[in-house]
Order: structure tokens, then C-alpha cells, then sequence
């Protein structure tokens, strides 16, 4: 049995692996050329979805 999981959840889940990917290759030296605010970015945005995941998952 799977258990579907909410789009805002699955859009945080996203943007959380998105991040951890760009942050782990550029840790690498793969992607160099990214500059940091990109990261920084990628972070922001991962804390904003999970925030408002966090608050749709208590009204619901």
C-alpha cells in the first residue's frame, strides 16, 4: 500500500534534494561555477517550502 504524499510536501522533498545534490557537487569541485548566493538560494528556498508545508499539514 503506498501512501500518497501532499504536493507541498513533495515540492519540499524537491527543492530539499535539489539542494543537497548542487551543495554536495559543488563541494566536489563540480560545480564550481555556481556562486554562492545560488546556494544560499537553494537553501532559502528549501526552509520556505518546508515552513509552509509544516503550516498546510496543520490546517488540514
Amino acid at each position: 500500500m503506498s501512501r500518497r504524499l501532499r504536493p507541498d510536501t513533495t515540492v519540499f522533498l524537491t527543492i530539499l534534494c535539489i539542494t543537497a545534490i548542487v551543495w554536495a557537487l559543488r563541494g566536489f569541485g563540480l560545480f564550481t561555477f555556481f556562486p554562492g548566493i545560488v546556494i544560499w538560494v537553494l537553501i532559502l528556498l528549501t526552509i520556505g517550502a518546508g515552513v509552509y508545508s509544516g503550516i498546510q499539514g496543520t490546517r488540514r
